[in-house]
């Protein structure tokens, strides 16, 4: 009976086993709703299944942004202010423009425009950008036009300022319009104020030098040249005599010979410019301890941050021509600049460059309004639309009043009172003092003593 007992209980297992394998067994029932069931919604409900009519949520999407500048070589005090200053005004919006995350692709062209071109084209091709914001040289510029133009990327707020970036993009705007808009007009539309503010002074009897003679000096690049020959027209014109026309490598950094020629011309004014700090501020620095007693022009030594370390009282008494931390804006913006990066901010290249990548924030965020959805047509066609035709306007900035460009001043702004325009001054103790236009003066030009 033991035997039997256990043979019976292993043949109830089996059959049971067998029977849930084969699905013989019916399952208990399942409550039905009394109502029908209500109609999908757009909204997902925490524990339904996915509906084919239930319209899916947004999907997250990147946009990828070029942000070009000289990251390193000789002008990576400028590449540091650019990177600055593109993540504050970035961060401000957490990096979100609508449903778009912004991805930054940052692309040093070490002042170099081979250079520069190749790694913009790398960033399109390896990165897939998108738009494009930036730039500081003017040779690095007239290079990447032609990039920009091969693949459509609209690039913004390029700091390339000589005449040849206009020349181009007239020659074929549908080519060449791709590099939208600059950010720093042509040499000729502000270096004419140096001029000016010397003949205020003239007449006024401020300023009495022996003879009006200068003496033209500059990198050897395109923004160099084109600023050399817009200011030597400009003195021409107002009859001084030229005595001289130097142009260098934009890496020298030792002037001695330079300067010791110079200074045996003597003449009235020495005017030129230079885009790197290492140059900038040598160039001043060997002038003082070479005994030069002209008054120099250096259009750009305010450009850097931190200029002022490098050239101490030797800058006393050059002119310059920058804007300035003139709203309160500008004045927090400086202060939270050092703050966050460690070192001064400099209106024109960490201010503007600040301006400009709200300008593109700004008209992103346009275009995703009006058109749903960010590309680089879209963008492309906004700013032909209504940028170009002075329609929309940037007004938010802390450098300028108002960025406005028109049909007949692009890719240049317009400059003036109001709009683009930086002052003239002059350094003491590092700090500039302006003195024109008249109406904006806090002293009158003073000549070495």
């Amino acid at each position: 009976m033991k035997y039997m007992s256990r043979f019976m209980y292993l043949v109830i297992v089996a059959a049971v086993a067998l029977s849930a394998c084969s699905g013989a067994a019916t399952p208990a029932p399942v409550a039905q709703p009394t109502q029908p069931p209500a109609a999908p919604t757009s909204a997902p409900q925490p524990t339904a299944a996915p509906q084919a009519t239930t319209a899916p949520a947004a999907a997250a999407q990147t946009f990828e942004l070029g942000i070009d500048g000289p990251f390193s070589g000789p002008g990576a005090e400028t590449g540091s202010e650019f990177k600055g200053s593109v993540n504050m005004a970035f961060d401000a919006i957490n990096w979100q423009i609508g449903p778009y995350k912004i991805d930054p692709v940052w692309i040093d062209d070490q002042s170099d425009p081979a250079k520069g071109a190749a790694a913009y084209e790398q960033a399109i091709q390896q990165n897939h950008i998108q738009a494009g914001i930036l730039n500081w040289n003017s040779s690095v510029a007239v290079s990447l036009m032609d990039v920009v133009a091969k693949y459509k990327i609209p690039h913004f707020f390029g700091f390339g300022a000589t005449e040849l970036v206009n020349e181009k993009f007239a020659s074929d705007p549908a080519k060449y319009g791709y590099w939208m808009i600059k950010g720093w007009p042509s040499p000729a539309k502000l270096s004419v104020n140096y001029v000016a503010a010397l003949e205020d002074a003239i007449s006024s009897g401020t300023y009495t030098p022996a003879s009006k003679t200068v003496v033209i000096y500059g990198e050897d690049t395109d923004w160099g040249r084109s600023f050399g020959k817009a200011i030597k027209g400009q003195f021409e014109a107002a009859g001084w005599k030229t005595l001289d026309e130097e142009y260098f490598p934009i890496d020298q950094t030792e002037f001695t010979p330079l300067l010791t020629k110079f200074k045996n011309l003597n003449p009235a004014v020495i005017a030129g410019t230079d885009t790197t700090e290492p140059a900038m501020t040598a160039f001043i620095k060997q002038a003082d301890d070479v005994g030069v007693q002209s008054l120099i022009i250096a259009d750009g030594l305010g450009w850097f941050g931190d200029w002022y370390k490098a050239t101490g009282s030797s800058a006393d008494y050059v002119m310059d021509q920058i804007p300035g931390w003139a709203t309160d804006a500008g004045k927090k913006f400086a202060v939270d600049f050092k703050t966050k990066n460690g070192f001064d901010p400099s209106p024109s290249a960490a201010g503007l460059a600040y301006d400009g990548t709200n300008f593109f924030i700004a008209v992103a965020q346009e275009v995703y309004k009006e058109k749903g959805s960010l590309t680089s047509d879209n963008i492309y066609q906004f700013v032909k639309d209504n940028v170009w035709t002075g329609k929309w306007t940037y007004t938010n900035g802390i450098v300028m009043k108002e960025y406005k460009y028109t049909a007949d001043t692009i890719p240049d702004m317009v400059v003036g009172k109001g709009e683009y325009i930086f002052p003239v001054l002059q350094y003491f103790g590092g700090q500039g003092k302006i003195i024109y236009p008249p109406d904006w003066a806090v002293q009158k030009l003073q000549a070495k003593k």
